[in-house]
């Protein structure tokens, strides 16, 4: 794929509108419109969207409509027009490529790898995730009685999309959900919607039946009516910590819908006194900065040994200088942030941690580039001497920034180490980098996390593992390998083919 310079697109993509019981319609008595602007570049105008509320009600009965028949074919069918599905998409890898880059503004190498990913998706949920809701079998689990367990769809599930994974991540949740026999509504993110009516294209070519793929596009508001609809069975969400929190203030009292949250982290990696130098450097300074910081599982502490900070932090400093910063199509290591609200945050914070005693190592600042887009430069922060009681004071630390920042902190001690990483609010990724097994046996035991790395960035995470954090990170509901989990309820039944009235009854029954 090769763009010309200016690489000014400056071709709006063609709204469809919602996809609803097999097939794309413009939204009835529309509520509200919204324009959407590459973040890379204010001059291009990916699309124009209406939305209508009257949309939802219609997606939440053809979704309920076809779980009916859905739920009732086997596994393998389903997994034919998954299969059907993953043809599409590789039919179509440069639309995606283009446009998650577009919308997002990740460089195109980053939607390579992201589109990869939802491949991928399709195929480990089908050959890995689902033996863990096989049925079980238990003979005589009481007198002449089998037991079994059998897992069964929960019916109607929303899938909110994130805007920095438009693809890979509600991929993660619509693939699972549809494979144990859901119904499914996906609301992409407004910031982007084009990769979301992409997919909807997809589903669509692949064939399956009408209603159990739908898409609805809006706006925050949209989102919270499609979720506390009374026809919903659950909501599988990846996004931010408050938006997370919203939806469940808003289900509170529908205690039957099942709530899948992941919801962000502020993840520390421990880079110990016989660490690999190099290594822990560049994985460090790529986890920190790829997607100009938008992961949730982006490292956003790196603390360090203090025999070694010094070096450390003149290294990391001297390297983030040096990536390249630029438009999606001229193969920069990290485009633009999101939109102007996150410049203005990150800006906001760099002050602050200033307040709050950090060293400014190097000052984030707007970067003009001629392409009216949101960038930045990245920022990094040093304290020395940090100490857990300090960090859980630090608004600062505290704070999930989504942007290119980092924050190094020294200690000398592994257990203060430790303490330091399980400070913040947040448990989603850690890690160490050190030679020794025994060093890193000593952090796992005590980190609070979801997922702990050895000689690994927080970044890269594995969908044939479980994804998903502790604390404000989630809710116990873990993405990735386990998925099928929390889209199926285990259902046991105590079975007889002739069970006979027991010859001895309990005192005070008499069958005469």
């Amino acid at each position: 794929m090769s763009f010309a310079p200016p690489y000014s697109i400056e071709h709006p993509i063609k709204y469809l509108g919602d996809y609803v019981g097999g097939e794309f319609h413009p939204p009835l008595d529309p509520n509200g419109e919204w324009t959407v602007r590459s973040p890379a570049s204010q001059k291009d105008e990916v699309a124009k969207l209406k939305f209508s509320y009257v949309d939802i009600d219609r997606a939440v009965a053809a979704a309920s409509q076809a779980f009916r028949g859905w739920r009732k074919l086997p596994v393998a069918e389903r997994a034919t027009y998954l299969k059907k599905y993953q043809d599409c998409l590789r039919k179509r890898e440069a639309q995606f490529i283009e446009i998650i880059s577009r919308e997002v503004g990740k460089p195109l190498w980053e939607s390579k790898t992201e589109f990869a990913a939802m491949l991928n998706k399709v195929d480990i949920t089908i050959n890995e995730s689902m033996k863990y809701v096989a049925d079980l079998e238990i003979p005589d689990v009481l007198p002449e009685t089998v037991g079994r367990t059998r897992y069964r769809p929960h019916g109607v599930m929303v899938v909110v999309g994130p805007f920095n994974f438009p693809g890979h991540l509600p991929n993660g949740h619509l693939v699972p959900a549809l494979l144990t026999g859901n119904t499914v509504i996906f609301k992409p993110s407004e910031k982007t919607p084009m990769t979301g009516q992409l997919m909807a294209e997809c589903f669509h070519e692949a064939g399956f039946p009408a209603g159990v793929f739908n898409l609805l596009q809006g706006e925050r508001e949209l989102g919270r009516r499609l979720t506390v609809h009374e026809g919903v069975a659950g909501i599988l969400f990846t996004g931010s910590y408050e938006v997370g929190t919203r939806i469940k203030q808003d289900t509170l009292t529908q205690h039957w819908k099942i709530l899948a949250l992941e919801m962000g982290g502020k993840n520390s990696s421990i880079v110990w006194e016989d660490a690999d130098f190099d290594q822990a450097v560049y994985e460090t300074l790529f986890s920190a900065f790829v997607t100009a910081g938008q992961r949730c599982s982006a490292t956003s502490r790196a603390i360090v040994h203090s025999s070694l900070v010094d070096r450390y932090v003149q290294r990391v400093h001297t390297l983030a200088k040096r990536l390249k910063i630029g438009h999606p199509f001229e193969a920069p290591f990290l485009g633009p942030v999101i939109d102007a609200s996150t410049v203005d945050r990150f800006l906001k914070f760099q002050p602050i941690a200033g307040r709050e005693g950090f060293e400014a190592v190097m000052r984030g600042k707007v970067l003009e580039n001629g392409y009216q887009g949101h960038y930045v430069t990245p920022s990094i922060n040093l304290l020395k001497g940090a100490t857990a009681a300090q960090a859980k004071k630090s608004v600062y630390q505290q704070t999930e920034l989504f942007a290119p920042n980092l924050a190094i902190l020294s200690t000398e001690s592994l257990e203060e180490a430790v303490a330091l990483a399980n400070a913040t609010q947040y448990g989603l990724v850690a890690s160490v980098f050190t030679q020794s097994r025994k060093v890193f046996d000593e952090c796992y035991a005590d980190l609070e996390a979801g997922l702990i790395n050895w000689n690994r960035g927080t970044v890269g995470a594995s969908s044939r593992l479980p994804f998903g954090g502790l604390k404000k990170s989630g809710n116990h509901q873990p993405t990735a390998l386990t998925s099928v989990l929390y889209c199926t309820v285990p259902v046991a039944s105590l079975e007889s083919e002739a069970m006979k009235i027991p010859a001895s009854l309990p005192p005070g029954l008499n069958l005469d």
